[in-house]
């Protein structure tokens, strides 16, 4: 499309091109003529000259923490034998993100590259994706300008606050938290996981003979094997429990999931994550952030698919970490013959409102509520932590006085 110096620049010419035919001037006539193609010669090399453009985008980090600051470089390169004018590059972002970038090269040298910066700070958790970058071109001129849309896009994960919490003999995971490795030793040489092949120094009365016989190989037995500690990490996200995604109880109940989640996998346990939308899925510290940036509150009511979905995972010698909201007395007794089928257990409970801005009679209810709940779930070996809100995650946990749990090999 024309610039305001293009349409200018033709009407002109026009008006240069009338004089001429009353004047008769051959010169003038010509000089009019040129003006007139000028804007539409310049408009077919701002086309030719867009797909001429490269750029890339690069991102500090991709996998942030809200409020932390990530730097965003734009790298522009001009592919043409001409030097480029003006250029206005825009940077789409989602509206959570802020408003889109806008940044403004002068000119770029036939083949050269020219960087580009801007920065945003990411204020609540997500999975946003930044792009497709746009560019106005223009000619040499500035009698034109073309709008050309680049599909650069770039990935930007906001994960869930992690705190860090502390183990030791005051913390549900006691002082026996660090051995998640368990050995299991078999009684009878028939029972072994697996086998190897003999290595010169095996004791020879290891060696399996029916394996022997099959591969034509020594094989050794395995006897002894070491496995990792099971967690069932259970996260409520409905609607009703904790309100709707990004209202401060949720997003505190998920900060505290994934915090709880990754102190569970350093003291060595492989953990599964579970929400009533989402069916158990064993996760690694990166895919359990990524899961929690993106969950978003479920408009189920009842909790019966939930804990459908978390007998799935039940076993005996798992642990199992719930977070949600205090469960009403309907609940609270079908989530406590769940736990049954779980070994050690523990709660983190988040106020679905703050206390401390209700009125006292609701405050006294709300509490109330939790105090039942705690107690009839501390009763039926829970380790249960109440929080607000507005709490921290780590000032609860770390002085939290609640009785070791022994966790066993699974």
């Amino acid at each position: 499309m024309p610039s305001g110096r293009g349409v200018v620049v033709f009407g002109a010419a026009i008006g240069l091109w009338v004089a001429a035919r009353i004047a008769g001037s051959p010169t003038l006539h010509m000089i009019a003529v040129g003006l007139v193609v000028l804007p539409f010669a310049t408009s077919l090399f701002a086309r030719w000259s867009r797909h001429r453009l490269r750029i890339r985008r690069r991102l500090s980090e991709s996998r942030v923490q809200p409020g932390q600051r990530v730097h965003v470089e734009l790298d522009v390169e001009n592919l043409t034998p001409g030097q480029t004018s003006f250029l206005l590059i825009e940077d789409r972002l989602p509206p959570a993100l802020g408003r889109s970038a806008r940044m403004v090269i002068a000119s770029l040298h036939p083949r050269a590259r020219q960087q580009v910066r801007y920065s945003l700070v990411p204020r609540r958790r997500g999975r946003y994706v930044l792009g497709p970058l746009t560019v106005d071109l223009s000619d040499p001129f500035a009698l034109t300008k073309v709008r050309v849309e680049f599909d650069e896009r770039d990935e930007l994960v906001v994960a869930p606050e992690v705190e860090r919490l502390v183990g030791g003999p005051d913390s549900p995971f006691g002082m026996r938290s660090g051995l998640a490795l368990a050995k299991h030793l078999f009684r009878t040489g028939d029972e072994f996981y697996t086998m190897r092949s003999y290595v010169e120094g095996d004791d020879l009365r290891r060696i399996h003979w029916r394996s022997v016989a099959r591969s034509g190989k020594l094989m050794i037995r395995q006897d002894e094997s070491s496995r990792r500690s099971n967690a069932v990490l259970f996260l409520d996200t409905r609607d009703t429990a904790l309100g709707q995604a990004h209202t401060p109880p949720f997003e505190r109940a998920v900060s505290a999931a994934a915090s709880l989640g990754i102190v569970l996998m350093r003291y060595g346990f492989t953990v599964r994550l579970v929400t009533p939308q989402l069916p158990p899925q064993r996760v690694g510290e990166e895919q359990l952030l990524d899961s929690l940036a993106g969950v978003s509150h479920d408009t189920t009511r009842a909790v019966t698919n939930a804990l459908t979905r978390l007998r799935t995972a039940s076993a005996s010698d798992t642990t199992l970490v719930l977070v949600g909201a205090p469960p009403p007395p309907n609940e609270l007794a079908a989530l406590i013959r769940t736990g049954t089928m779980f070994g050690p257990k523990i709660a983190v409970l988040v106020h679905p409102t703050d206390p401390q801005t209700l009125p006292p009679d609701r405050r006294a209810q709300l509490e109330g509520r939790a105090s039942q709940a705690r107690l009839s779930m501390t009763r039926s070996g829970w380790d249960v932590v109440v929080m607000s809100p507005s709490d921290r995650l780590k000032d609860v946990w770390n002085t939290n006085k609640t009785r070791p749990l022994v966790v066993s090999g699974s």
